[in-house]
């Protein structure tokens, strides 16, 4: 895997601030919007999917409050932006979490510190919970509200070992393909799909055709629901 270049803090078009790597020339999240864009791409069409289409339903007779558990993997954790989200949405929706996230490359104290992410989420109310997420140590697991419990591996995909049918969910985030091709290898895409439920849900940003191609050979049905703004489409992969 490629060293990654010095990065720069970049205000997007919805206020919030993503990262930049001036060396290649590539952002952790869209200009046109860091939080519209991962709340389209991994919340609406990854979590709240998920949820309707992937956990068992509802025992008749009992409340939805309490009763769903949703596993995630996140290749590529970055700013911690889609994490954030998605406790903010599992807060919202009373479901019980448990993230995995990989993340070769963390952030630095004052690159976390000087995002503006947490005071733009739920009104700054999940501020300490955003901070506590960055600190949790390699490979603990911790629970960082009451039903989300939050793991964070400090490694490459390439470098991680699952169990078979683990998550019902996976946001695939890595850097566009053009300057990350290995982590949009069919390999990657194989060693992904056994550590996923029957018909559990990939969600990523990129619908190029080479992208396209690996998760069909890696065992996965598609979709490509309309992109975010500045992109016609996105993927949604189920496995099959």
């Amino acid at each position: 895997m490629k060293k990654l270049p010095d990065r720069e803090l970049r205000l997007t078009a919805d206020g919030s601030h993503t990262l930049h790597l001036p060396d290649w020339g590539e952002h952790y999240h869209s200009l046109h919007g860091a939080m519209a864009e991962s709340r389209h791409v991994f919340i609406r069409e990854g979590f709240d999917y998920a949820l309707r289409h992937v956990l068992p339903p509802l025992v008749e007779g009992f409340p939805e409050s309490g009763m769903r558990k949703l596993s995630v993997l996140e290749v590529g954790f970055g700013t911690g932006l889609n994490a954030l989200l998605t406790l903010e949405r599992a807060l919202q929706l009373e479901v019980s979490v448990a993230y995995t996230a990989l993340e070769p490359f963390p952030l630095a104290e004052q690159e976390i510190m000087a995002l503006n992410i947490p005071d733009k989420v739920s009104d700054g109310k999940l501020k300490e919970a955003f901070f506590q997420m960055h600190a949790v140590p390699d490979g603990v697991g911790l629970e960082i509200l009451p039903g989300f419990f939050f793991t964070i591996k400090k490694l490459g995909i390439q470098d991680v070992s699952f169990r078979n049918e683990s998550f019902h969910l996976v946001y695939h985030d890595a850097f566009a393909p053009q300057f990350q091709p290995e982590m949009w290898h069919v390999k990657v895409f194989r060693k992904i799909c056994p550590a996923m439920v029957p018909g559990g849900v990939l969600t990523t940003y990129s619908a190029k055709g080479d992208v396209k191609r690996a998760l069909r050979a890696a065992g996965f049905r598609l979709e490509h629901p309309g992109g975010p703004a500045g992109k016609r489409e996105m993927t949604r992969a189920q496995k099959i």
